[in-house]
This record gives C-alpha cells, structure tokens and sequence, in this order.
C-alpha cells in the first residue's frame, strides 16, 4: 500500500512539472501573431495560424477557429470565415466540461482545460457569419443565424435569472437582428427586434455601459413600425425621441455601414494575499484588507488532509484573471457622401462588455481560485506525510502553478458603430473618415447600390494603443 501510494505521489508530483507554465500569457505567447494584426498583414497572419493548425485540435481550438475565422473574413475570404466559424459554433454548442480535465486543473491551474468561450464572444461567432453571409447575398442564411443569435440571448436570459450579471442581453445583438430581417423586407420582425434593442438600451447598456440609444437605431424603429403598420407605435416613439418620420424616397437603395475600432481587451491575470481568520462551525474567512474583499469558505466539506493543510497556512497567496485594455487610437468617426456628414455612432462597447462580465463572475472565479488551492494543499499535506522534503518541493511547484487563465478571443473589435444612408441605383465612392483630435484618417470605399436593396459594408480600424490596466491592479 505504501509502495503504490509513492508512485501515486511520484506521479503527482512529474505531472506538476510537466505541466509547469510559462510566465507568459496567452496574448504574450502570441506576440508575433498580434503583431502582423497590429501591422495590417493579415496574410501573413494568416500564414502563422497555418503553421500553428495543430492548435485547431488542442485546448484552444475554439480561439484558433475563431481567430481564424476573423483573419479569413479581414482578406474576404468570406467561405472560409464561415467554415472556421461554423466550427467554432458547433464546438460552442457541444462545449461539455471534461471531469479529468476539471481534475487536473485543481492541482495545476484553469489553463490546462480547453477553453470555454465568454458569453459576449459566443455572441460575435455568429455576427460575423451573418456579416460574411450577408457580403456574398445570402439574406437566407444571414437570416439562420439571426434566429441563432436569438437563442443564444434567450439562453442567456435564462442562465443568469435572478444572478448579478449585466450581460444577460445585447442591444447591438437586437440590431443586427433587425438589420437582416430589414434588408429581406420583413419589417414586422426588423420592428420587433429594434424595438427590443431599444429595451436593452434602456435596461442595462445605458445605466451600465453609458450608451445611449443610437439616433440610427430611433430612426429605423420608426421606419419599420410604419413600413408594417404600427401607427400607434410610430406616434409613440416619435413622442419619445423627437423625431418626425418622413418616408423613405423611392427608388434608391440602401447602405449600412459598420465601424469597427481597435481591438478589445487581453487577458492578464494578477493574485492577491488572502488572510485566513477562523469561525466556528468548520468556515473560515479569507480576507483582503487592503482591497476590502472577505471571502467566506467553509472547510466541512474537505477531507481531513485538506483542513489539516488549511490550518497550517495563514496566509494564501490566489491568482486570478484580469483584462488589459487596448484603447483605440481613433475616437469617431464619419462618413462623407456628396457632401452630407453621417456620423457613425457607437452601438456596442466590448471593451466595457467584456470588463464588465468578468468583474460580475469574480465571486465564481475566487470560489474556483479557493477550490483549487484546497486540492493543491490536499496533495502537499499527503506528500509532506510521506516525505518532507518532497513534499518541500510540492510545495514550490503548487505556487509555481498558481496561475490564472489568461486566454480570451484577442481579435475582437474594440467597439461597434454604424450608420444608414440611402443612395440612388449604381456606383459610388463612400469616404470614410477617423479622426484622433485634429488628425484624420481618410479611406475612399467604392460601392454598388441596387434599388431596393441593402449593402453592407464593414471597415476596421486597427491603430491600437499599447495594452493597459484600467484598474491598477
């Protein structure tokens, strides 16, 4: 018995080396990738993602899919984008927790499981298959993943009933819905869906996200409640944003035009000293004065190695995730059109989205931090029993191995802004236009409009600042 329990500590004890990380990040393991991003070549990122396909069957191959998808959509390559999405789509469907990769993660660190995506990023998979449907003229299957996008806010809904969580819905989502149903003329569902995003403006992304609703987003409510109908409803909204509608002219076609800016933000991670005080009835508190947090834990559910290994301790040291933000270096936008102005304004902030997701989480992630700290002292005590200086060494390789997952999807937009013009039938040159104060960025975009019918146009600015910590830590 004394033997196998060896080779089972021994064992222990080589998969910790094994599995021993690297200092670096995700997003510093990828440095070459984001800089050829960064530099516009996405080709030649292309070209990296190619020689890194084994990726493609690894942890992270729902970020590989992804990135990949994205990088297939920047060159045009809108079939490709939609394969690698797909798969990225059906993984998320599938997504099922591994008990021995949950296993192996509570004595090493989160970054050994596969990687299961944020909410707001199951989201942008099926945006972007929309927007590549959408660039060939499919509106049929543009339209599938609008109804997927739908469930997807429907399940969101219904995971965080009664939870503090303040994306449980998204108003950009809603739009983008809206904009599909309206450019194959059903206006009575392009209605209902900006009518909704109008609601999740009001709900969460203006008290929490400080966007109002976009004057675009008025005017399309308006429009299409009076395309179906809905004069009730039309003199409503009027009332509510000043607006008197006027019908569209006749005979011109449409263009929606999308801006996205920089990119959002990276994982990083970043630990903090928990004091153990200890109650009556098998709790303890963790506690973070310098930070306010207390962080009740009850230790009856442990077995007696675990809460022999606790009560050894004092002073535990828990690694967690954090974000590192890359400002864009474009603060808005325009575009020109015959010498009118549109304005492109924001209608979806991942940044703060996503920022924002995290921080309502970290009670879960701390739990999680605590549950594989309790494993990881668990394993020390048992070595310790045996051998004390193995168990030293244990010891060493558990703080080694405190770690954070600092993996996210990293080519994401900063933020989403849009407009809508309508043009007469044939060719025209858009000029769009970036400003940083006084500095501008012009681009002449050609496009054909057809009477009656709605082009699409995505831009993507990627001047980025260097990553930063909004929040000191």
């Amino acid at each position: 018995m004394k033997s196998f329990r060896s080779v089972y500590l021994f064992s222990i004890l080589c998969l910790s080396i094994i599995l021993l990380p690297s200092c670096n990040t995700y997003y510093q393991k990828n440095q070459q990738f984001q800089k050829s991003l960064v530099a516009g070549n996405f080709a030649g990122a292309k070209e990296l993602l190619v020689k890194d396909e084994g990726e493609s069957k690894g942890k992270n191959r729902l970020l590989y899919q992804c990135n990949r998808g994205w990088v297939e959509y920047s060159l045009g390559n809108y079939q490709e984008s939609i394969q690698y999405f797909n798969q990225a789509d059906l993984y998320i469907e599938d997504f099922q927790k591994s008990y021995g990769n949950e296993a192996l993660a509570l004595i090493t660190n989160p970054g050994v499981k596969p990687y299961a995506p944020e909410d707001p990023e199951k989201v942008m998979v099926n945006y972007y298959k929309a927007l590549a449907f959408m660039k060939m003229g499919k509106y049929d299957e543009a339209l599938v993943e609008a109804r997927r996008i739908t469930q997807k806010l429907y399940d969101l809904n219904d995971k965080y009933k009664g939870k503090k969580n303040r994306y449980a819905d998204d108003a950009f989502a809603h739009i983008l819905i809206g904009m599909i149903y309206d450019a194959v003329n059903d206006y009575n569902n392009a209605f209902i869906a900006y009518r909704n995003a109008i609601k999740v403006y009001d709900s969460v992304f203006t008290p929490v996200f400080g966007l109002s609703v976009p004057e675009q987003l008025k005017k399309d409510v308006i429009r299409t409640a009076w395309q179906t109908g809905f004069s009730d409803e039309v003199d409503v909204f009027e009332r509510r944003f000043g607006i008197q509608h006027s019908p569209p002219q006749s005979g011109m076609g449409q263009v929606v035009f999308l801006w996205e800016n920089g990119f959002g933000p990276v994982k990083d991670q970043w630990s903090i000293m928990f004091t153990k005080i200890d109650k009556s009835g098998g709790w303890v508190t963790l506690q973070n004065d310098e930070l306010g947090l207390s962080f009740p834990f009850f230790l009856g559910n442990l077995d007696n190695q675990s809460k022999s290994a606790f009560s050894d301790l004092s002073v535990f040291r828990v690694a967690f995730p954090k974000y590192l933000e890359r400002p864009p270096y474009y603060t808005h936008a325009r575009i020109r059109m015959d010498s009118i102005l549109y304005p492109l304004e924001k209608a979806m902030d991942l940044n703060a989205i996503l920022f924002k997701t995290l921080e309502d989480r970290m009670l879960r992630e701390m739990a999680n931090s605590l549950l594989r700290l309790a494993a990881k002292k668990a394993v020390e005590a048992a070595v310790r029993e045996g051998d004390k200086n193995i168990g030293a060494i244990v010891g060493l390789l558990n703080a080694a191995t405190e770690q954070a997952d600092t993996r996210n999807w990293q080519t994401l937009p900063y933020a989403v802004h849009y407009t809508r013009i309508y043009l007469p039938e044939g060719s025209h040159t858009i000029e769009f236009e970036a400003y940083n104060g006084k500095s501008a960025s012009k681009v002449s975009i050609p496009v054909v409009v057809v009477k009656g019918k709605t082009t699409f146009i995505s831009h993507r600015s990627i001047e980025t600042y260097p990553e930063r910590s909004r929040t000191g830590k």
